[in-house]
């Protein structure tokens, strides 16, 4: 499975999963059309799946039009049936979803959404965050609760490793002010952001990202329980 990273709108990251065999593919989060169909008629592709993280217009605004022009399916979260226009396939939490050139794993993941979900595709290693965690920074809580948030990063740090992780913005380097101001002693912290703006000149994203970077830099990955969580994200909300 090749995964092309395609950038939308301003900073967002749509996410083309392609069967190298059959030319299959999945996108993730389509912010917008355009750049989808541009790489799809490029490279032969056949589009046959939609798969959105959560409602947000900047994570389904392409949808729509993917959907009419390449008679694919759109899949979700089974809470968002209601908020995902034209929604084919509800999913459940811990449900593994799979075709005949995919296969992941159902994360439910509340906080930013009520919604919000990750796919986790095991077999590669690979999870689809959206925007729950960014590297080095998670998402705003808009619908939950900071429990909620903090329940479902933990729940992704459970995972492997080296487990690769693919959010749905570019926020690296907006995010390392942050950490960098109240996780000022953290040497890996440095080094990830000095080579996440080498990437940033050469014009590449800087992810995916790994767990165990993340592990390592990431100030609300390494908050130890609920109220540190907490006090870094009211911090963060107000930076």
């Amino acid at each position: 499975m090749n995964v092309e990273i395609i950038k939308c709108l301003q900073d967002n990251y749509s996410y083309l999963l392609i069967d190298k065999k059959s030319k299959k593919a999945c996108v993730i989060d389509p912010g917008e059309a355009n750049p989808i169909i541009n790489y799809i008629e490029k490279n032969q592709i056949n589009l046959k799946y939609i798969l959105n993280t959560h409602h947000h217009s900047d994570h389904i605004g392409g949808n729509l039009i993917l959907k009419e022009k390449y008679n694919c399916q759109i899949i979700g979260f089974e809470g968002d049936k209601n908020r995902i226009p034209k929604i084919d396939i509800l999913l459940k939490d811990n449900e593994i979803w799979k075709d005949d050139s995919f296969e992941a794993k159902i994360f439910h993941l509340p906080g930013h959404t009520l919604g919000h979900i990750a796919f986790y595709f095991y077999k590669e290693k690979k999870i689809f965050t959206g925007d729950t965690l960014f590297s080095l920074g998670c998402g705003r809580i808009f619908e939950g609760t900071y429990s909620q948030m903090f329940s479902s990063l933990n729940k992704i740090k459970e995972l492997p490793l080296d487990t690769e992780i693919y959010c749905g913005h570019e926020y690296t380097l907006q995010n390392s002010k942050f950490c960098l101001k109240y996780d000022r002693e953290n040497l890996n912290l440095k080094k990830k952001v000095i080579q996440a703006q080498d990437k940033q000149k050469k014009k590449i994203p800087t992810l995916p990202t790994s767990l165990y970077e993340e592990m390592q830099c990431n100030i609300f990955l390494r908050a130890k329980d609920l109220e540190s969580f907490s006090k870094l994200r009211d911090l963060k909300d107000n930076f």
